[in-house]
């Protein structure tokens, strides 16, 4: 269940980092050229784009798998149904400041070392 929550999310990462990429990249450079600082923010607004779009589907997870047996028989369809009439649309997004306080600086190191060795394996072997 939880995988095709995660196709949503995982487009907004990789087109948000693509697309701030480019826009980062001075004009008349090579994006190969970006500056660390560029690539890391970069990286960190991908992963706040990213929880942006996961956060609402992971709360219902979590809400499903730690519900009573029996509480949910339509599954996250349920659980949608009860958060939006007991909570609002607010609870969809319960939890969301640890989550987007942690998403910046992970996702900037995780660009950023996807940077660095994609630099290294090119300069290592250029022609594969």
């Amino acid at each position: 269940m939880k995988e095709i929550f995660n196709v949503p999310a995982s487009g907004m990462y990789f087109m948000s980092y693509e697309w701030l990429q480019r826009v980062l990249t001075p004009a008349g450079k090579d994006r190969s050229e970006i500056s660390v600082w560029r690539t890391l923010f970069a990286g960190g607004m991908a992963g706040i784009c990213n929880w942006s779009v996961a956060i609402p589907a992971d709360v219902l997870k979590s809400r499903l798998q730690t519900a009573p047996e029996g509480t949910y028989p339509n599954g996250i369809r349920d659980v949608f149904k009860h958060t939006m009439k007991e909570e609002g649309i607010r609870a969809l997004y319960k939890g969301a400041t640890p989550v987007m306080l942690r998403a910046f600086p992970a996702n900037a190191a995780c660009f950023m070392g996807y940077e660095v060795t994609m630099k290294f394996l090119n300069w290592t072997a250029p022609n594969l």
